[in-house]
């Protein structure tokens, strides 16, 4: 703790250990680095992530070292620090992280937290889940080309419902699509809609889109995962930082930035400079909350069609109207 330093975070004090222990090791940058760099992105940080629960990803030796998801705060926690009481799907319940402030994300990178996974609600309102996200997943021999094609297809189709939406990367492989909803639905109203919106894009585009939950399935198409809406699932936070050694970030961009920014290239060290840049891409998103509707219609007419609620993942309990929870291969052995 000799060379710790101590911040002065909008009136609370953080102290960050070991500043200068280096956390990504491609560049260099260190855990005071990455201090730095969430507190250049604080703005936008904030907007997206504010009074949510958090599930922190811990990294205390930087990427690439021991890590293990942390979703009880620690005893050790100051006492100025805010925390709610979530679930998970068995019913287990914690004590966790509420983004309350600059000053909670700080305390929980002091930590070697790198990067978070946010609930999609706040923590005043647990029953209500304000966020719609679509992820969308590239299967073995999709490429970044079919990802970014299966990304407007999905703005075009959710267009079509009337559905604004906003989009940022990974930070991995993937792409996410996130709508702001009117705080009208609960966790499984939401999955509902988001099943529905993959089943419309496999009808519309079964040779590049899939809804099937068995990888067995899906062959080279994208996947997209309705199952990221499930009450209790946390989805890697807007302007969080992944445990990779390149420091990348998952960034919200414009739609137009899709095809012309390169993904690995979004990091700590160059992410702030585009946010003073061109602003924030997503600056007034939950001043325009949306309705799911017309994707809760399309529900209720697949399931009057016939069909069956997709497979839930494993760690849920069996849901009512869920086919059997085994793959169609290993079914078919049985």
């Amino acid at each position: 703790m000799a060379d710790a330093i101590t911040l002065d975070v909008d009136g609370t004090e953080v102290t960050i250990s070991n500043p200068h222990k280096v956390y990504f090791s491609r560049r260099g940058e260190t855990k005071l680095d990455l201090v730095r760099y969430y507190q250049a992105v604080a703005e936008p940080l904030m907007a997206t992530m504010r009074n949510r629960p958090l599930l922190m990803e811990r990294y205390p030796q930087g990427a690439g070292g021991k890590s293990w998801f942390q979703k009880r705060v620690p005893s050790s926690a100051p006492s100025w620090l805010r925390t709610t009481v979530v679930a998970t799907p068995n019913g287990t319940t914690s004590d966790a992280l509420v983004a309350a402030d600059m000053a909670h994300v700080l305390w929980a990178v002091n930590l070697g937290c790198l990067g978070f996974h946010v609930w999609p609600f706040h923590a005043e309102t647990p029953d209500i889940a304000d966020e719609l996200r679509i992820d969308l997943d590239p299967s073995p021999g999709v490429g970044y080309a079919e990802l970014t094609r299966g990304a407007l297809l999905t703005r075009e189709l959710l267009a079509e419902y009337g559905i604004e939406a906003m989009l940022k990367t990974s930070g991995s492989r993937g792409l996410h699509i996130y709508v702001a909803l009117e705080p009208r639905w609960d966790g499984y109203q939401v999955r509902a809609a988001a099943v529905a919106l993959a089943r419309e894009l496999e009808r519309r585009y079964p040779e590049e889109m899939t809804a099937q939950w068995w990888k067995e399935e899906r062959g080279q198409r994208v996947f997209v995962d309705f199952n990221q809406n499930a009450p209790h699932k946390t989805v890697f936070g807007a302007w969080c930082v992944r445990p990779r050694v390149g420091a990348q970030v998952s960034a919200p961009i414009t739609w137009e930035e899709l095809e012309t920014l390169d993904p690995g290239g979004l990091t700590i060290a160059t992410v702030p400079d585009l946010v003073a840049e061109r602003g924030d891409p997503w600056q007034g998103y939950h001043d325009r909350p949306q309705s799911i509707e017309p994707l809760l219609a399309q529900s209720e007419r697949d399931m009057a069609a016939g069909l069956m609620d997709a497979p839930w993942p494993p760690v849920y309990p069996k849901m009512p109207n869920e086919p059997p929870r085994v793959a169609p291969s290993r079914a078919k052995r049985e």
